[in-house]
């Protein structure tokens, strides 16, 4: 049971507080942020894949005294489908408010404005949408990413399934909790920025946003509880951790990084997260 309250408070703090997080640095958005925001998620990718593929991904391999690779193929295949699929959900619900699509234009995000999806703003300030519209719009994208931080949770509960009770001694573990925490900055402000430029007060939206990553922790018990019913169980998550993982590394971090501040330094920041990510785990 210490082990349970051990992962809610590490999960509390990487989705309630890097979403909160996020929150407040939306509350001081600043429009020359893009580098930043995008060496942020550069570095958070590097990491993010280091742990999977040094960690999440040989623990699944070798759960079991003989290595059976489809199982953990097949898992990290659906956990990558079920993330993409959530996130064309998120999409979908939020893209379609502003026009700012098109053939020439690519469909994830450019700029700071759009990944926080400050462009509405723009819209409803010029008069060609209701102001309600927007405040509606960040509701929306709160409740998306609540659901979106489920499987997220569910990658920190399966990173310590294996290690329940040695849990604060696993790197692996706390640095995917701490990954998932910087990710979720952008995410939260992309809530906070269309609930504040809808009208609502500064501290109310940012409560609001970082609730929206109470769900992490809902996900984190179902990760571990699942991975430490038993060997194949333990694969199941893991693998199905790893491809959550990859998807939102590979689908939104590194294309957001390099599309929004076209330049090599997005890649080398990248390899940096993955050699500090190597060194964490083995040292």
């Amino acid at each position: 049971m210490n082990s349970i309250w051990t992962l809610v408070i590490i999960t509390a703090i990487a989705g309630v507080g890097g979403t909160g997080m996020g929150g407040v640095v939306a509350c001081a958005f600043r429009k020359d942020s893009n580098k930043t925001v995008s060496l942020l998620l550069s570095f958070a990718a590097g990491v993010m894949t280091s742990v999977v593929c040094f960690d999440l991904l040989t623990e699944a391999l070798h759960a079991e005294e003989q290595v059976n690779v489809w199982p953990v193929a097949a898992g990290v295949l659906i956990g990558f489908c079920v993330i993409a699929a959530l996130n064309w959900l998120i999409d979908k619900a939020t893209n379609h408010e502003v026009a700012h699509i098109d053939e020439n234009h690519p469909k994830t995000a450019d700029s700071l404005e759009e990944l926080t999806h400050a462009n509405h703003l723009h819209e409803h300030l010029e008069g060609r949408q209701p102001r309600s519209g927007l405040f509606l719009a960040g509701l929306v994208m709160a409740a998306a990413i609540a659901l979106h931080n489920i499987p997220e949770g569910m990658v920190i509960g399966a990173s310590f399934a294996g290690t329940a009770d040695q849990m604060l001694t696993n790197r692996g573990g706390i640095v995917m909790a701490i990954v998932i925490g910087l990710h979720n900055i952008p995410e939260g402000m992309a809530v906070a920025v269309p609930l504040i430029s809808g009208g609502m007060t500064k501290c109310r939206s940012v409560r609001i946003t970082a609730l929206s990553g109470a769900p992490t922790i809902l996900g984190a018990v179902l990760g571990f509880l699942i991975g430490a019913i038993g060997p194949t169980a333990l694969i199941i998550s893991l693998s199905f951790a790893s491809g959550a993982m990859l998807y939102v590394v590979f689908g939104e971090l590194l294309p957001e990084s390099i599309l929004m501040w076209k330049s090599k330094l997005p890649a080398a920041v990248a390899v940096l997260g993955m050699l500090t990510g190597l060194i964490i785990i083995y040292v």
